[in-house]
């Protein structure tokens, strides 16, 4: 090999650099991020998760089978 092409970085060599640097960053980010994480609240009660949510009478129910007609 000639001494001008070992300065060279070559397209496999660029791209191994790249995606090192990538990982690298990706966990740098979950770990500055991991002590901002809390502890998830629920958004409704027991009650509300478990009423009723299909009602096969409702407007909306019934235009939608009216205009889809299935």
């Amino acid at each position: 090999m000639k001494a001008e092409d070992k300065g060279k970085l070559g397209r496999r060599d660029f791209l191994r650099v790249m995606g090192l640097s990538v990982g690298a960053g990706a966990g740098l980010a979950v770990a500055a991020a991991t002590p901002l994480v809390t502890e998830a609240q629920a958004a409704e009660s027991m009650q509300e998760a478990k009423k009723k949510r299909y009602n096969p009478d409702s407007e909306d129910v019934k235009n939608f089978y009216r205009v889809n007609r299935y």
